[in-house]
């Protein structure tokens, strides 16, 4: 043990040098966990009083951590001795825990769903259990959600065609496959925003439209955060960030991106096709 002047006693250590990176004290945890919950109360407040401004400030706080986390952590990975083999092991064992508890969440979506298709007798009120129920005109599956459908589908492939771009050194190839998925990705939410304008009923209409819309909906705002991910990725590309040896940066946002993918593969043959009932009338 060293003693210091001043009397404070401090370890000796090792000398010996260690690979893994302590991060400085951040806000952006409690300041994201904070808007997470403002949001899920914003959505409840919605839901019952048509009230947006919790909703507004919650998906602030969102986005805004979004864009200050992303960029510390930008600048950790360009910081020389920070993200070693060890450390970028670890971002992907993050990765890949996020993801999984975002499959949990649509998985309750679904059990939602799946609860109320299989057994209407459950919905509250219902007359005639049916499904969906009485009254609750559906979208036609085989045209915006079709569509929809075809450019998340392309999307996957053009995001792949820039990973390979990127392994093989093909730079200007890696710029035209991800300015290429977030045009799709863009696409996609306008299509969106399009068929949500002209929905036969609306969110507080019922069991069906509050499980349609929460599912439908959150899967929409992962394609908004994916899209901007990408954008990201995008400018980071142009600056020359990435390289065929280093770029976790890219392969998080790839595997964001086909996660994206393959849920809204299940919203369109579950709720869109499979749980179709009479469309609504053009």
């Amino acid at each position: 043990m060293s003693i210091e002047p001043h009397g404070a006693t401090l370890p000796a250590t090792s000398g010996l040098k260690q690979p893994y990176h302590l991060v400085d004290p951040s806000p952006w945890p409690i300041v994201g966990a904070v808007g997470a919950g403002l949001t899920v109360l914003g959505i409840i407040l919605v839901a019952h009083y048509s009230s947006y401004a919790v909703l507004v400030i919650g998906l602030a706080c969102v986005l805004g951590v979004m864009f200050f986390w992303w960029r510390d952590v930008v600048r950790e990975s360009r910081t020389p001795g920070l993200h070693t083999p060890v450390v970028r092991l670890g971002l992907r064992y993050g990765m890949t825990l996020f993801i999984s508890s975002e499959v949990m969440f649509f998985v309750g979506f679904f059990w939602a769903f799946f609860n109320y298709a299989l057994f209407p007798e459950n919905v509250s009120g219902a007359v005639h259990p049916v499904w969906p129920p009485e009254g609750v005109h559906t979208f036609d599956p085989f045209h915006f959600p079709f569509l929809n459908t075809l450019i998340l589908l392309l999307s996957g492939t053009t995001i792949t065609w820039a990973h390979h771009c990127l392994i093989e050194g093909n730079r200007r190839g890696l710029i035209m496959g991800l300015g290429l998925t977030i045009i799709l990705g863009i696409s996609f939410t306008s299509f969106q925003a399009l068929e949500y304008s002209n929905a036969p009923f609306a969110f507080t209409g019922g069991v069906y439209p509050s499980v349609f819309f929460m599912a439908t909906g959150f899967h929409g705002f992962h394609v908004i955060v994916g899209t901007s991910f990408l954008i990201v990725c995008w400018f980071r590309a142009r600056a020359g960030q990435f390289s065929p040896q280093r770029h976790f940066g890219f392969e998080a946002a790839a595997w964001y991106w086909h996660f994206v993918d393959v849920v809204w593969l299940f919203l369109f043959i579950c709720v869109y096709w499979w749980g179709a009932g009479v469309p609504a009338v053009e």
